[in-house]
């Protein structure tokens, strides 16, 4: 249960450097800590305790398996916000080779 917390606790950091943070690369790093904090929920979430992979033998029908599909969706949506991330740190350095800056604030005044 306590790493249910700590997903929560990571992805509230990540909110918190969005919210807070004028830098384009830190609130692109923290987007990312909040997407790593949601695929690690998933992650927990296809989780069980003792559990086996899913290969079935019918001679042993007591045993508990793990559902793989989370895991799944968690390497998917890995290499999904990698190319992402890859794009967003691609138009903050055009933004950066423009204005000469990685304020945000300072970018909205210029307009241009």
């Amino acid at each position: 249960m306590i790493a249910y917390y700590m997903c929560f606790g990571l992805f509230l950091v990540g909110l918190y450097g969005v919210i807070t943070r004028r830098n384009l690369v830190k609130i692109a790093v923290s987007l990312s800590i909040m997407e790593i904090s949601t695929f690690l929920f998933f992650a927990l979430v296809g989780y069980i305790d003792k559990g086996v992979a899913p290969i079935v033998n019918p001679a042993d029908p007591d045993k508990i398996y793990v559902d793989p599909l989370p895991q799944a969706l968690v390497l998917t949506a890995i290499v999904i916000g990698l190319a992402t991330t890859s794009l967003l740190m691609a138009v903050i350095i055009r933004l950066y080779r423009k204005y000469k800056t990685f304020d945000i604030r300072e970018i909205k005044e210029l307009r241009g």
